[in-house]
């Protein structure tokens, strides 16, 4: 759509689908914090008095974004797991995945990480998300296959991927994928 649509009136009928989608427009021109409810209804269209009727807040809308930024993660894992042929070569590229989508989605990936979305561990309020059962599912097969605990497995694989995105992203080591690669392939992930 050529048109500015920030200067026309919102008539799409899904205004809750257009200011998520604007969210994450906007989250890969800036980081969460700098994001606000009144900007996105401009931008969509609509006044910010709209917005309060799908996100009663800013955080609202910020879970929502973490939510549909984990289920984006979760299927591109999918994916690639099956691309890879399952097993440890799937799990490998689930890792794989993992940093490429923090480094494509900064924003975004730490919005995902700083929120509430994933819930703490042990709430029975807590859902999920398809990057998570992934995850457990692969830590659970290269655990009883390697003969180690599941949850731990778990964690070391999840660390060791979330510490390279990080240490990526922060400007640490090179945002290298090539080189994360190498890592992925030196370690049980």
């Amino acid at each position: 759509m050529a048109e500015d649509v920030g200067t026309r009136p919102y008539h799409h009928g899904d205004l809750r689908g257009a200011l998520l989608a604007e969210g994450m427009r906007l989250l890969t021109t800036r980081d969460a914090d700098a994001l606000s409810l009144r900007e996105v209804a401009r931008a969509v269209g609509v006044s910010a008095t709209s917005v309060y009727r799908h996100f009663p807040d800013k955080q609202a809308l910020m879970t929502a974004l973490a939510r549909e930024g984990i289920a984006r993660l979760g299927a591109e894992q999918q994916v690639a797991a099956v691309a890879a042929g399952g097993g440890t070569a799937g799990f490998a590229a689930t890792g794989r995945v993992y940093i490429r989508f923090a480094l494509e989605n900064p924003a975004l990936f730490r919005l995902i990480f700083a929120s509430p979305v994933l819930g703490e561990p042990g709430d029975p309020n807590r859902k999920d998300s398809e990057a998570g059962l992934l995850l457990q599912a692969h830590a659970a097969a290269l655990g009883r296959e390697q003969g180690r605990d599941a949850h731990v497995q778990a964690i070391r694989s999840w660390s060791l991927v979330h510490g390279l995105a990080m240490l990526m992203l922060d400007g640490q080591i090179p945002a290298d994928l090539d080189f994360a690669d190498s890592l992925l392939g030196q370690a049980p992930v």
